[in-house]
C-alpha cells in the first residue's frame, strides 16, 4: 500500500484548489487532507510492525482526523476526558483507549472510572502517587500504567522536553516502590514515558539514549504487559530540513528497549497530522514602512505556535507563486506585536486580495485556536480525493457570546 512521500511540502498542495476553497468557504480556513493523515499513520505503523501505534489525540482532535486514523487501524491515546469522548464519538472502542492523566481534575478521573466500569480494557496512566490514591478512593482497581520521569528530555523546545519536567511522571528512583504499592491495589500493566517532541536528525541518538534510561527503569518493575515510549517523531517545518529518517529512528528505539520483556507502544501525533493540514488566509493590507508589512485575516488566534514557541511555519503565495519573491513580514489583526507569522521572509510579492497558505498546521493548529479579540474560529474543510466536506462550520459572533450570562 502506498504510504506517500515522507513529507508533504506546502508547494505540493494544489494551489488552484486552495484559492478556490478560499473563494468558496471564505478565509481564514483550515484545509485538511484525510488521505494524507492515513498515509502518515500507515508509514509509521509499517516502521513498527511489532508495536501498537496509538494516535495522540491532543495533537488534533477533529472528528475528521480521528475517523481517518481509526480507518487506518490506529488505537487512540487521550490526555483528557474530552479527548476520550471525542474518540468514542468518532468510532473508537473504549476498551482500546489509553488515558494518560496529567494532574487530572476530579471530574476527569470520575469520567475515566465510570468509563472503565463499562469498558474494562481501558488503561489509565498516572504520574503521581496522589493520582493513584484518588483512583483507589473512587473504587477503581482496573488496568493502570505508571508514567515515569527519567530526568532526561529531548525535543525542539524546552516546553516540550517533558522527560525532564517535574510536572510529568514519577521520579525514576521512586518507581520500584510506587510499582509495589500500585500492584497491591490495581492491575499494573505498563510503564509509560514521553521524553520530548519534535525529534529530528542528530536528536535521534539523544532520544534513544533517553529511552535506554526508561528501559532500565521498566526492567526494574517487570512483569509488565507493555512499555509505552510516547511519541516525539519530528516533522520538517522548514523547507531546507530533511524529513525524519523513520527507519533509523525505528531501529534506534527498538535497540534502546530491546532488554524489556514487554510489548512496545508508541504515541505519534505531530507526525501523523502536521503536514496533512494547511491554513489559507487572505491579504487585506500592504504597508510599506522601510520594509513590507503584509496584513492577513488569520492571526495568532488561528495558529498560535509562532507566538507561543517562536515556531517556523512555511508560507506561500498560492495566488501568484511565480511572482518575484520579496522580503515581507506577515501578521494578523490582533492588537499585539506577537501576532506575526514571519519577519522579512522572502515570499512571492503579495498584493491585496491574494491568498496565502500557511503550511504544517495540522498539529496544534485548530486545537490551540482561540477566540481572542472575540474572533469567531474559522471553518475547516476536509478533502478526501475529489470529495470535499465542511467538517467544522465557521463560528459566528453569536457563538462567541452564547455561553455568557448577565450577573
Amino acid at each position: 500500500m502506498d504510504n506517500g512521500p515522507p513529507v508533504r511540502r506546502l508547494a505540493d498542495w494544489d494551489h488552484d484548489r486552495l484559492v478556490a476553497f478560499a473563494d468558496r468557504f471564505e478565509t481564514p480556513l483550515y484545509v485538511l487532507d484525510r488521505e494524507r493523515v492515513r498515509e502518515n499513520y500507515r508509514r509509521i505503523d509499517s516502521a513498527f510492525p511489532d508495536a501498537e501505534v496509538m494516535y495522540a489525540a491532543k495533537t488534533n482532535t477533529g472528528r475528521a482526523v480521528l475517523e481517518s486514523v481509526l480507518d487506518a487501524g490506529a488505537t487512540i491515546e487521550g490526555a483528557a476526558a474530552g479527548e476520550l469522548q471525542r474518540a468514542i464519538d468518532a468510532g473508537a472502542d473504549p476498551n482500546d483507549l489509553q488515558y494518560t492523566a496529567v494532574n487530572p481534575p476530579d471530574r476527569e478521573l470520575e469520567y475515566a472510572v465510570d468509563l472503565a466500569a463499562e469498558a474494562p480494557g481501558l488503561t489509565i496512566t498516572a504520574g503521581a502517587r496522589d493520582t493513584f490514591d484518588r483512583l483507589e478512593a473512587l473504587g477503581y482497581s482496573g488496568r493502570v500504567a505508571i508514567r515515569v520521569n527519567p530526568g532526561i528530555g529531548t525535543g525542539h523546545h524546552d516546553d516540550v522536553a517533558t522527560g525532564k519536567h517535574a510536572k510529568f511522571g514519577i521520579p525514576g528512583d521512586d518507581l520500584p516502590a510506587v510499582a509495589d504499592s500500585v500492584r497491591e491495589r490495581f492491575d499494573l500493566v505498563g510503564v509509560h514515558a514521553h521524553v520530548g517532541s519534535g525529534v529530528l536528525g542528530d536528536e535521534i541518538d539523544e532520544h534513544a539514549r533517553a529511552l535506554e534510561v526508561v528501559a532500565d527503569l521498566a526492567k526494574g518493575v517487570e512483569p509488565i504487559e507493555f512499555l509505552d515510549v510516547g511519541g516525539g517523531f519530528g516533522v520538517p517545518y522548514r523547507e531546507d530540513t530533511d524529513p525524519l529518517d523513520l527507519d533509523r529512528v525505528a531501529d534506534a528505539i527498538r535497540d534502546a528497549v530491546a532488554g524489556v520483556d514487554a510489548d512496545l507502544k508508541l504515541e505519534p501525533g505531530r507526525y501523523v497530522v502536521a503536514d496533512a493540514e494547511c491554513i489559507v488566509t487572505r491579504v487585506n493590507t500592504i504597508k510599506e514602512v522601510g520594509s513590507t508589512v503584509v496584513g492577513v485575516d488569520a492571526s495568532l488566534a488561528t495558529l498560535v505556535r509562532p507566538a507561543m514557541f517562536g515556531a517556523y511555519h512555511p508560507i506561500r503565495n498560492v495566488s501568484a507563486p511565480d511572482r518575484e519573491a520579496t522580503p515581507v513580514s506577515v501578521g494578523g489583526p490582533c492588537c499585539t506585536g506577537a501576532d506575526v507569522f514571519c519577519t522579512d521572509r522572502p515570499i512571492a510579492r503579495p498584493e491585496r486580495g491574494d491568498v496565502l497558505a500557511i503550511g504544517m498546521a495540522g498539529a496544534y493548529g485548530y486545537d490551540l485556536a482561540s477566540q481572542f479579540h472575540s474572533q469567531p474560529r474559522p471553518a475547516e474543510v476536509a478533502i478526501d480525493g475529489d470529495h470535499v466536506a465542511v467538517v467544522r462550520r465557521r463560528e459566528t459572533i453569536d457563538d462567541v457570546t452564547r455561553v455568557e450570562r448577565s450577573g
